[in-house]
């Protein structure tokens, strides 16, 4: 059974007409009123209870679908992908930010290990000597789908981590319960291709966009506490950011 669209069309706006019907679509996906899997009514109905032509109706669609937010699928109709998660640029967590958005974050714990410090990790975190290093792989999701894979290194001199802690609390609450504030951290972003274990996990196609992060956290007395490298579904997430004129 399809959903009735309620959008509101003010025909005086110097907005598009077309443009209403994705901002509308977009909030109502964004607020959990349209949740993944809906199947929205067709294209002609939702034109004639909108009062808009069919070409309006059909250019929305056809950019929400290029979006990533709906997908068309024969002999079903027009359908919700998926609320996009957005994050802002901040020193936050993954697991922070789903639980700030109203998201309820499950994670499922693919591998740990406490092992000395591979040399490029060493050399990342400007590990003492003697220091040895947490290293797992965690897979997160949100309302029950998977968003993200994380792995991540954490030097063991300043927090005791094992399976079950990671598997029931966010990372940095973790280090946060163990004294750490974190004060700054290097972070790059990038795009990639899922490959066949990241398409499994994430619940997604080989060939498939993801989006990468790599990370390090500093603590305020000037550590590098944490570094990680994560990917993200492309359909699902996407990081937010201000920019200002220097």
């Amino acid at each position: 059974m399809s959903t009735p669209l309620s959008i509101k069309i003010d025909r005086s706006s110097p907005i598009p007409l077309y443009h209403q019907v994705v901002q509308g679509i977009e909030g109502a996906i964004r607020d959990g009123s349209l949740a993944s899997g809906t199947r929205l009514e067709n294209e002609i109905e939702l034109a004639q209870r909108l009062r808009l032509s069919r070409p309006t109706i059909r250019k929305a669609m056809d950019d929400l679908v290029q979006s990533g937010l709906l997908v068309r699928k024969r002999g079903v109709g027009t359908q919700v992908v998926s609320s996009q998660i957005r994050r802002h640029l901040e020193l936050s967590s993954l697991n922070d930010d789903l639980e700030r958005a109203g998201k309820k974050p499950s994670t499922t714990l693919l591998s740990f290990e406490h092992i000395p410090a591979p040399s490029e990790i060493q050399e990342l975190l400007s590990l003492p000597k003697g220091v040895s290093v947490y290293h797992f792989t965690r897979l997160r999701s949100a309302g029950g789908s998977p968003l993200a894979l994380m792995e991540n290194w954490v030097r063991d001199d300043i927090v005791e981590l094992d399976e079950k802690s990671l598997r029931t609390h966010g990372l940095y609450e973790l280090l946060r319960d163990a004294g750490v504030n974190f004060r700054l951290a290097q972070q790059r972003i990038g795009a990639t291709i899922a490959d066949d274990d990241q398409a499994h996990a994430l619940d997604t196609s080989a060939g498939s966009a993801l989006v990468t992060m790599q990370r390090t956290a500093v603590d305020d007395t000037g550590r590098n506490v944490e570094t990680g490298s994560h990917v993200y579904r492309a359909d699902a997430y996407s990081f937010e950011m201000t920019l200002v004129q220097r």
